[in-house]
């Protein structure tokens, strides 16, 4: 209801709340991409605040590269240990050649709306417990061979709000996340993803390391939730998608 209000004081007649339909942050997603009036859309999240000329920043930056999907920085605003998914690059990159999830950041990205939807979407089979639809999504789109690009004057500021204890948990929900996105391909026949479960592996033995070695806190450091959350992800997912079949 507050959100509601405040939308209707300050949008005048150009903004309006769109209830999703069910919980997940793909559907969520999906929702408003099926609601939207134009055919490009921006998309962050709410711990994030734009500047006041995000959205036409992102309109520029749609109409100069025509069909592809554009994300950019996300800069943390408090504690930078503990503000996940940031990243600050100052040069603009083609990623379209690229083939692993990655690169897009859910929290500040542009969106060709009817492309998007036209290859599914968000897979809204990622429920809240899995955190990686950006990821696979991202994947699904290179793989495809469309267009995404980064763009550093496309900026968003993500706020430090969570507590290490939260981190910690959303660290364990990103791997489960990202090993429910390995089983979904796996289950298709992309052997590709072995690799990615050897490198996340070993990103997991680094962290670990890291801890011993380095005694740095576990809050601090997403891949020490590869090991607690990875597994249960990829049975989940092993489960999800053997129906399919």
């Amino acid at each position: 209801p507050a959100l509601t209000t405040l939308v209707d004081e300050v949008g005048a007649g150009r903004a309006r709340v769109v209830p999703s339909n069910g919980l997940g942050v793909a559907r969520a997603r999906n929702d408003g991409l099926r609601a939207a009036a134009h055919d490009v859309v921006l998309g962050t999240d709410d711990d994030c605040t734009v500047p006041p000329d995000w959205a036409s920043t992102g309109f520029r930056l749609a109409a100069t590269h025509s069909g592809a999907i554009v994300t950019g920085r996300v800069l943390p605003v408090g504690d930078p240990r503990a503000v996940p998914s940031t990243k600050d690059d100052p040069l603009p990159v083609d990623l379209s050649s690229e083939r692993r999830g990655g690169w897009l950041f859910g929290n500040n990205m542009v969106l060709p709306r009817t492309a998007v939807l036209e290859l599914g979407g968000f897979d809204e089979r990622f429920g809240p417990e899995e955190a990686a639809e950006d990821n696979e999504f991202c994947y699904r789109w290179l793989k495809a061979g469309r267009p995404l690009r980064y763009e550093p004057s496309l900026v968003v500021e993500h706020h430090d709000w969570r507590s290490p204890e939260d981190l910690e948990r959303l660290y364990v929900r990103y791997a489960r996340g990202e090993g429910f996105f390995y089983a979904k391909h796996l289950r298709r026949g992309d052997l590709r993803m072995l690799r990615f479960v050897v490198r996340d592996v070993l990103w997991g033995l680094r962290g670990i390391a890291s801890g011993v070695f380095k005694r740095r806190e576990s809050w601090t450091d997403s891949r020490r939730g590869i090991f607690r959350g990875m597994p249960a992800g990829f049975a989940a997912g092993w489960r999800a998608y053997g129906k399919e079949r």
